[in-house]
């Protein structure tokens, strides 16, 4: 067989695998399968426009994979009529971050910034997504408490979802600098903040400290539409509560997220609300 010679050059990157649906053991039960809490969707008042519906798709997202319970705590303090009735709503006050895996930033406009410094430092796993990355692009307080995460809290215990325009803030650079090499983007996004990354985009990038980027083959053109971000996020957070890793959930879940777009059927139009519910 193929022996490496001692000159053989270690891989930039593997594909990512594709995801394998592992089955609930019979004997289990909603506390088997992890607690997450999705905190966004800042409320009308603030600026004139509503975005409780991002939130809702998370935790949507996050209930259809599998979560064993799933809460949701909007950002403008009032329930939400659209959530799943499966899903409890909670005041962010009332939520026990030390037991949950939170996923925050979804729809959180300005007003999720107050609120960051408590999510980074209390939460048990963490996924960072949309306006929670572009509180902590602007913040270098927000900036040191995201890579404490990987001092204080357990190994690899967050993740982070930008797509290009997100990373190159957070890198304080353009968005043609993180396409023109999306590896090292997502790699350099892994090292700085000291957690998992997912670079959406054509051929997602995973990138974690200690590991191998892999490079997403699944997913097509119908998922560049308002929604399927918030769902990928709840998606992550699902997988992380059911006991991957911060690596392994992110690789899980972009797999999956691109493989339902796949198999979707081509007479049906394709909308994050179809897809957090086609999940499982």
């Amino acid at each position: 067989g193929y022996r490496p010679s001692q000159h053989s050059v270690p891989p930039l990157a593997w594909l990512n695998a594709p995801y394998a649906a592992t089955p609930k053991p019979h004997a289990s039960h909603k506390g088997s399968h992890g607690d997450v809490a999705v905190i966004g969707g800042e409320g009308m008042a603030t600026h004139g426009m509503g975005m409780g519906g991002a939130a809702v798709l998370a935790a949507t997202a996050a209930l259809h994979a599998g979560a064993g319970r799933v809460i949701l705590s909007l950002l403008s303090g009032q329930a939400s009529d659209s959530a799943p009735p499966d899903v409890m709503q909670r005041e962010f006050m009332q939520l026990e971050l030390e037991k949950l895996h939170v996923v925050c930033g979804c729809g959180g406009g300005t007003a999720v910034q107050a609120l960051l410094p408590e999510v980074l430092k209390r939460s048990r796993c963490l996924v960072l997504d949309a306006d929670g990355l572009n509180a902590v692009a602007q913040g270098s307080a927000l900036q040191d408490a995201l890579r404490q995460r990987a001092v204080h809290s357990a190994p690899q215990a967050s993740v982070i979802t930008p797509h290009p325009l997100e990373a190159a803030r957070l890198l304080g650079c353009n968005t043609a600098q993180v396409q023109n090499d999306r590896l090292k983007a997502a790699q350099e996004l892994a090292e700085r903040f000291q957690c998992s990354v997912v670079l959406k985009g054509s051929g997602t990038v995973i990138a974690a400290p200690g590991q191998t980027p892999r490079i997403n083959i699944t997913g097509n053109g119908r998922l560049a539409i308002g929604g399927t971000g918030d769902v990928l996020a709840g998606l992550v957070g699902a997988r992380m509560a059911q006991g991957l890793s911060s690596f392994d959930a992110a690789c899980a879940a972009v797999a999956q997220h691109g493989q339902v777009a796949d198999d979707w059927s081509p007479g049906e139009a394709l909308t994050a609300s179809r897809l957090a519910r086609r999940l499982a």
